[in-house]
């Protein structure tokens, strides 16, 4: 019998296949013979292809990994700052007034790399034609930054209350439902593509919150912290959909504007709601000199280098890569609360949690993920059964000749 193909054998197939699928159109593939010349440029552009495909892959991974610890920084270091200070909104106006740093980061980094001779305040209206060709005017600034400023708040102060509720591992399982949120609301406002695979990942995203609510039996801080977890995941999916409906797709120094012009708004727009909360004895803050300055500067760091290499990741890797590294915040995030609070997880939690993360990595599935599938699989079946042809006309050359040797004469057959 003969033997399957090494394994270095099907890594290069796996490997070729995928760079075929994703660069090599499929026009004109069979149409005519290539000649030897073009077939050797054509498998070297396909190497060099390979090779940043891989290095592409590694550098996403890098990503992932940091994405993934920031991420489980913020939200661990959250609740240790509530243990001594107990002032969600405050916690969340400090953090996205940090947001200001984005565009002076982008803008270091981008005259270390390309060392383009341009002001500051020249690259400033250069990525302000985000919000229109005039570039930002007062009614613009207060137009489109009001929303999606009120949605960011929104979204962080609903995280940092369900914090307060429930363990980071439910929070951070909960809030990958904005996943599935923002599937049904492009399918529903923006037209979207209809992929059935996403309804059921959907369902799954539901059903681990009806689960993630029974856990506890529908009473007490659970429900509520719950609720406000998928508040914080709903207003996210709308800032994103919000965020593709008007400002469409956007390079990262028009990313890194938008952030800083929300800081921006926050910190002059917003600042008087820390300050209502406070006099009205909601949340108290004491003494300036009491303040965990610590925390919250960690706290606000963190935050501000996951919204950084989110985006920074989408360009220099694939987007794919990014939304793994969210998810992986909740084995992490489960692994510390295991380490640190001794956590025991029940069945239907962790079963919850689970259906979660399996409807994410669902919704993460490209649109011909089916056909290129299918592509895939009958050009691997291909590779095998040329490998086993060669392998038969090898033995058989090797019988013929071992018979030739012992003095059989072979007759040729009609």
């Amino acid at each position: 019998p003969s033997q399957p193909p090494p394994l270095s054998k099907l890594l290069h197939y796996i490997i070729s296949d995928i760079v075929c699928l994703s660069v090599v159109g499929d026009e004109g593939s069979d149409s005519h013979a290539e000649t030897p010349a073009s077939e050797a440029s054509r498998e070297a552009s396909a190497f060099q292809t390979c090779i940043s495909v891989v290095l592409k892959v590694l550098g996403g991974l890098l990503v992932v990994l940091c994405v993934s610890s920031s991420w489980v920084g913020t939200t661990q270091l959250v609740q240790r700052t509530f243990k001594t200070f107990s002032c969600p909104f405050f916690i969340s106006w400090f953090s996205t007034n940090w947001n200001i740093l984005f565009f002076p980061l982008y803008y270091s980094g981008h005259v270390a790399i390309t060392r383009e001779k341009q002001t500051p305040i020249q690259k400033f209206r250069e990525c302000s034609r985000l919000f229109g060709e005039d570039g930002m005017t007062m009614k613009l600034f207060l137009k489109r930054t009001a929303p999606f400023s009120i949605l960011w708040t929104l979204t962080n102060y609903l995280y940092l209350l369900a914090l307060r509720k429930l363990t980071a591992t439910d929070v951070s399982a909960l809030y990958c439902c904005h996943k599935a949120f923002v599937f049904l609301l492009s399918w529903i406002v923006l037209k979207d593509r209809f992929m059935g695979v996403r309804i059921v990942a959907a369902i799954m995203a539901i059903t681990g919150i009806v689960m993630m609510a029974y856990a506890d039996g529908f009473h007490g801080d659970s429900i509520i912290g719950v609720a406000l977890a998928v508040g914080s995941a709903s207003t996210s999916a709308l800032y994103k959909v919000l965020f593709k409906m008007f400002l469409g797709s956007a390079n990262l120094g028009e990313v890194a504007h938008f952030f800083s012009t929300m800081g921006f708004f926050n910190l002059i727009f917003i600042s008087c709601v820390p300050l209502i909360l406070y006099f009205t004895k909601v949340e108290h803050w004491g003494s300036l000199s009491s303040l965990p300055w610590g925390y919250l500067c960690g706290v606000a760091g963190l935050w501000l280098v996951f919204n950084i290499l989110v985006n920074v990741g989408v360009v220099l890797t694939y987007p794919i890569l990014i939304s793994i590294g969210t998810l992986l915040s909740v084995p992490g995030n489960a692994a510390i609360d295991v380490l640190k609070d001794e956590v025991i997880f029940s069945v239907v939690r962790l079963a919850a949690t689970c259906i979660i993360c399996v409807g994410f990595l669902l919704l993460l599935l490209p649109e011909e993920w089916d056909t290129v599938t299918l592509r895939f699989l009958a050009n691997l079946a291909d590779k095998k059964s040329e490998e086993h042809g060669e392998e038969l006309t090898e033995s058989s050359i090797h019988t013929r000749s071992r018979s030739r040797a012992n003095g059989a004469v072979s007759i040729p057959m009609a």
